[in-house]
């Protein structure tokens, strides 16, 4: 397979067809992942008790886990908060449903193992339907986005592209929560802001690609319509590189310096960038080939100016 031609174009759609094999494999095994393993909802979805205490001296987090589980609380969740003596504890519900002043005083007698001064300063309780109506609000604005850029798309471009950008824009969303099903990670609202994000971020590399290629329609006297999508993916080839690595390296270090407390965030931003990059490139343009996009779908049609043929005659 020749992946670059005479004229230094790379050869992108000529992989199109392994690129859309493995996309549907990883999808498949996405929904695979969830309906049998599930995902692994934090206490923004769930429920649960969330408990914010602090302590006379930096917390020794892992000091903080084995305590609270050798005394009935293994499930608990524990990360820093603010500085290194805030320390925010998180709770799934309990099966007796104690309220949650009573779980938080068990907690704080358990913390004074570990500091006799620690303090409490907030307790919150979110009920399990608070968290279903977050995780049905949740799915509502991923649909609503998908469908506003939807209509975009195919205002802006074609309704091809549309549909293409919104099938890359689902491959993105559903291989990301995929991941998180597989790893077992903890998916909560933070999370969810960094698909959003991820949808902007894969959308936005679309739009650009989408607005090249119409342009090369338009003035390259060409009617492969594989060459001008391989043409015009080429020419935004740098810009993409340039934008994926710098935002790449951002990530990567909130992932490894930025703390527990948004490495979920990180996580799904990392991976998202990489799977938004390569459905930009591969997804969008290959749906778009497929369902028979041409130069004359994206060339205006002339509208011929009334009274024009009167002022031709001589």
């Amino acid at each position: 397979m020749q992946l670059l031609n005479l004229k230094g174009t790379i050869r992108f759609m000529a992989a199109r067809n392994i690129a859309m094999a493995f996309s549907v494999l990883l999808m498949v095994a996405s929904v695979v992942s969830m309906a049998t393993k599930g995902i692994n909802f934090g206490l923004d979805f769930t429920g649960g008790t969330s408990v914010e205490v602090s302590f006379s001296q930096p917390a020794d987090l892992a000091k903080v886990r084995k305590v609270l589980a050798e005394n009935g609380f293994a499930d608990a969740a524990v990360q820093l908060y603010g500085n290194s003596t805030e320390v925010l504890v998180r709770l799934a519900p309990r099966k007796d449903e104690q309220k949650a002043e009573v779980i938080g005083n068990q907690l704080i007698n358990v913390l004074k193992l570990v500091d006799p001064n620690i303090q409490m300063r907030s307790i919150e309780f979110v009920g399990p339907s608070v968290g279903e109506d977050l995780k049905e609000q949740g799915g509502l604005a991923m649909l609503t986005s998908l469908i506003c850029i939807l209509v975009y798309v195919a205002f802006r471009f074609e309704w091809r592209f549309a549909v293409g950008a919104v099938l890359a824009l689902f491959h993105d969303v559903l291989i990301t929560m995929g991941l998180f099903s597989v790893l077992g990670l903890e998916f909560d609202l933070t999370i969810l802001a960094a698909i959003l994000a991820v949808i902007g971020y894969s959308l936005n590399d679309t739009i650009v690609v989408s607005d090249r290629i119409r342009e090369n329609f338009r003035k390259i006297r060409l009617d492969d319509t594989i060459e001008i999508v391989d043409i015009s993916l080429t020419q935004t080839l740098n810009r993409t590189l340039i934008t994926s690595l710098t935002t790449i390296l951002v990530l990567i270090a909130l992932f490894v310096w930025g703390g527990q407390t948004i490495h979920g965030f990180a996580t799904a931003l990392l991976f998202g960038v990489f799977v938004g990059t390569y459905s930009s490139v591969y997804i969008a343009s290959s749906i778009a080939i497929v369902m028979g996009i041409s130069k004359e779908d994206l060339i205006p049609v002339e509208v011929e100016k009334e009274g024009a043929e009167f002022d031709s005659m001589p």
